[in-house]
C-alpha cells in the first residue's frame, strides 16, 4: 500500500476543473492499482489507471463481471441491482452475447454508412443556424442538437419529440449535479416515461415494418431470434442515454480543445482529410465516459496486485488514454495522431462501444460543417462542467461563431 494523498472520486473537482489528470498521472506512475477511498463503501475500491490493465479487465468478463454489482460506480440495494441487470450494459456473456448479436444488426458499418449523407446535411443546417445566431451556448446550439436528431432518425422518433429524449436523458444521468436538482424519484420517473415511449414506438413499428434500424431490431434474425418487448424498451433507453450523452460531450469537449489549441483548428481547416484522426483524438482527449466498474468473480491479480473475489474494481478510461507508456506526448492534443489506440470507446471485449462508428461519423460530420462555414469559433466564457465523476460533461459553453470569408475553405 501507498500513502499517496489522492482523491479521484470527489465530484466537486470534476465540476470545477474537469478530470483530475494530474492525480491520475501520479497513480499511473506510483500506484497503478490503488486502493481508493469510497464514501459508499468502507473498504474502498481498486482504481485501475494503466492502459494495459484497463484492457485486461475489459477483455476478461469471466474474471471481471458487469452483472455482479453492475458496471456503475454507485452502490445499489439488491432490488436496484436486479433492475439494472436487465440492461445490456450490466450483463455478462452468454446473456450479453445474445442481446448484443441482435442489436449489432442495426449498427454495422454498412448500416451507419447509409446515414452519412443525412447526418452531414443535419450538421450543415445546425451550423448554419448557429452562425445566424452569431453567439450562444455551443452545447445547446450544436453539440446536443446533433445526437438528438440522429437518435430520433435512427429510432424513428418524430423530430418534434427529440427534446423529450434530451430531457429524460439529462434527468437520468444528472442526478449528482445540483443544477438539475434531480431526486431518485425524478430519475425513476424519467426512466418510466422513456420506457413507455419506447414501448409505444415499437408497437407502431410492428404494425408497419420499414427498412430502418428499429424495424431490424424488432424483427427476427436469420435463425428466428428476436428481441423481446422488454429487451427492445431497455435497449432504446440505453441508446438514448449513451448515444446522446457521450457524443454530445465528445463534441463539446472537442470544440473546447480546439479553442485551446488554435493551431489544431487551423490545421484541420487547411486539411479536412484529418477529420477521421481528429475524431479519434477528440475521443481520446475528452474521454466522455470517465470510468466503469467491474467485480472479480474469483481471486485475481492486476499489475502484480492481488485482488480478492467480490472486491470493487474501477477502470479509468480517462487515465488509460493519457498513459505515457502507450502514447507519445499524451498531454499534447494532436489531431493527426497515428496510431491512436485509445480506449474512449472501451477497452475491447464484449462491452466495446456498439455505437462507435456512428459516434465517429457524427463528430467528423459536425466538425466538417464547422471548419467549412466558420473562420473560427471563439470562446466567450470558460465552460460550465457537469458535477459527475462518471460522465466528463460540459453543461454550457458560450462561444462566438465567426463566419468563413466567402469563397474560403470548401471542406
Amino acid at each position: 500500500m501507498t500513502d499517496l494523498q489522492i482523491d479521484v472520486y470527489n465530484l466537486d473537482q470534476y465540476a470545477a476543473t474537469g478530470v483530475p489528470h494530474d492525480q491520475l498521472k501520479r497513480l499511473r506512475n506510483e500506484a497503478p492499482v490503488f486502493r481508493h477511498d469510497d464514501p459508499q463503501l468502507p473498504e474502498g475500491y481498486w482504481a485501475i489507471t494503466k492502459h494495459a490493465d484497463v484492457i485486461y479487465v475489459s477483455r476478461n468478463p469471466e474474471l471481471f463481471s458487469s452483472w455482479e454489482k453492475t458496471a456503475m460506480l454507485d452502490e445499489y440495494a439488491q432490488e436496484q441491482i436486479d433492475q439494472q441487470r436487465l440492461f445490456m450494459l450490466n450483463q455478462d456473456p452468454p446473456e450479453h452475447t445474445r442481446t448484443r448479436q441482435l442489436v449489432n444488426r442495426g449498427f454495422t458499418p454498412r448500416m451507419i454508412a447509409r446515414l452519412e449523407e443525412r447526418i452531414q446535411q443535419n450538421c450543415d443546417e445546425i451550423v448554419e443556424q448557429a452562425l445566424a445566431k452569431g453567439e450562444g451556448d455551443f452545447v445547446t446550439l450544436c453539440a446536443a442538437e446533433l445526437p438528438l436528431i440522429v437518435i430520433a432518425e435512427l429510432m424513428g422518433v418524430p423530430i418534434e419529440d427529440r427534446h423529450k429524449v434530451f430531457d429524460w436523458s439529462n434527468r437520468m444521468v444528472g442526478g449528482n449535479d445540483p443544477e438539475y436538482g434531480v431526486t431518485e424519484e425524478q430519475r425513476f420517473s424519467a426512466a418510466q416515461e422513456m420506457w413507455a415511449y419506447a414501448n409505444e414506438l415499437a408497437k407502431q413499428k410492428r404494425e408497419q415494418l420499414k427498412d430502418d434500424i428499429v424495424s431490424k431490431l424488432i424483427s427476427p434474425d436469420d435463425e428466428g431470434n428476436v428481441l423481446s418487448e422488454l429487451e427492445f424498451d431497455l435497449f432504446f433507453m440505453l441508446l438514448a442515454v449513451a448515444g446522446n450523452e457521450t457524443t454530445r460531450n465528445a463534441i463539446s469537449g472537442g470544440m473546447y480543445a480546439l479553442t485551446q489549441h488554435p493551431d489544431q483548428w487551423d490545421r484541420l481547416k487547411a486539411d479536412p482529410a484529418l477529420l477521421p484522426t481528429a475524431a479519434d483524438e477528440i475521443v481520446r482527449w475528452v474521454s466522455p465516459v470517465n470510468l466503469f466498474r467491474r467485480t472479480p468473480t474469483q481471486d485475481v491479480e492486476i499489475g502484480g496486485q492481488p485482488i480478492k473475489k467480490g472486491e470493487k474494481v474501477v477502470i479509468y478510461y480517462s487515465s488509460a488514454n493519457r498513459d505515457e507508456s502507450v502514447f507519445d506526448n499524451p498531454d499534447v492534443f494532436d489531431i493527426g495522431r497515428e496510431p491512436n489506440p485509445h480506449v474512449g470507446f472501451g477497452g475491447g471485449g464484449p462491452h466495446f462501444c456498439l455505437g462507435r462508428h456512428l459516434a465517429k461519423l457524427e463528430i467528423e460530420c459536425l466538425f466538417r460543417s464547422l471548419i467549412t462555414q466558420c473562420e473560427r469559433v471563439e470562446l466567450v466564457a470558460e465552460p460550465r462542467r457537469l458535477r459527475s465523476n462518471f460522465i466528463n460533461g460540459i453543461k454550457e459553453m458560450q462561444v462566438r461563431f465567426v463566419p468563413a470569408a466567402p469563397g474560403g475553405n470548401t471542406a
